[in-house]
Parts: structure tokens; sequence; C-alpha cells
């Protein structure tokens, strides 16, 4: 099989990377693949190392946890209810 190499302008086009500040955080803070340097200003990235990374990221949002009864947020949302 053979795998297909994709350059940056590649991720760019298919909407993976919106540009190269995003892309060097990636792969600096959220484990998004290095890449291989293959010349002086050319790092080439497997296929599916790409679509590997893309099916580890979460596909859902984070639950938002429900405020206390008793909270600072909950009273105040009480009172402004309350007022209403």
């Amino acid at each position: 099989m053979i795998s297909r190499h994709l350059r940056y302008r590649d991720l760019e086009e298919r909407g993976i990377v919106p540009n190269r500040g995003t892309l060097r955080n990636w792969i600096r803070d959220q484990g998004f693949p290095p890449g291989r340097l293959v010349g002086p200003n050319t790092r080439l990235w497997q296929e599916a190392e790409i679509t590997a990374w893309l099916a580890s990221r979460p596909t859902e949002l984070k639950a938002v946890p429900k405020l206390k009864p008793g909270s600072r947020r909950g009273r105040r949302k009480a009172e402004a209810q309350a007022e209403a």
C-alpha cells in the first residue's frame, strides 16, 4: 500500500489547518504529527498519520456542569429570576 504524502498547502486546502501558527501549536500541544522535513522549507505528512490524528479527536462538546443551588452563581441566577 502506497502512503500519500501531504504538504502544508494540502492540509490547508482540506480545511484541516487554518494557518501555520495553529499547526505549530497543535504539534506542540495537541499531538499533531510533526511530519518529516524533506528539504530546507519542505515538510511532508503521511495521509494515514493525519487521518489517525483526526479520528482520535473528540467529536462531542464537553458537558457543562449544573450549578448547585447554594453556589454564588446559583444564588445570583435565582435572584435575577425572582426580580424579573
